[in-house]
């Protein structure tokens, strides 16, 4: 699904608030051909979706939006983010931060009644009847 670095970069710039092409090619700092190509992509797999948008006196183009889809793959990035930095000494000179408190932002497992979880707690289980329709209802 998300197979390319550049889809990353792409869905890194729409998390910060990106939405035309130019600007995504730009702050990605990747060519218009691939980032054409990733937005495609992105938007065939459901993660973003165009709409279109006009500037006074200009034609009609189209921007991109995160779908609810592309929004749920937020933590899971950051959790990949968060790894990097551990392992890889990655991040780039950045860090994420809650932009009203200004601490740090990670990411960590827990359970429904919010327990702090580590892979020796967790197990497999068959899903219950009807948990995905009762999850949609509420």
């Amino acid at each position: 699904m998300l197979s390319a670095r550049s889809a990353f970069l792409i869905l890194r710039e729409a998390f910060y608030g990106t939405s035309r092409f130019d600007d995504f090619a730009r702050r990605a700092g990747i060519s218009e051909p691939v980032a054409a190509a990733r937005l495609r992509e992105l938007v065939a797999q459901g993660l973003l979706q165009r709409e279109p948008y006009r500037e006074p006196g200009q034609r009609t183009r189209e921007r991109y939006r995160l779908t609810e889809m592309g929004i749920e793959l937020f933590p899971a990035l950051v959790a990949l983010l968060q790894w990097g930095d551990r392992w890889l000494g990655g991040g780039g000179g950045v860090e994420l931060r809650h932009h009203e408190c200004g601490e740090r932002v990670g990411v960590e497992l827990t359970c429904a009644a919010g327990h702090t979880l580590t892979p020796g707690e967790v197990e497999l289980a068959a899903r219950r009847r009807g948990a995905r329709a009762q999850r949609a209802r509420h």
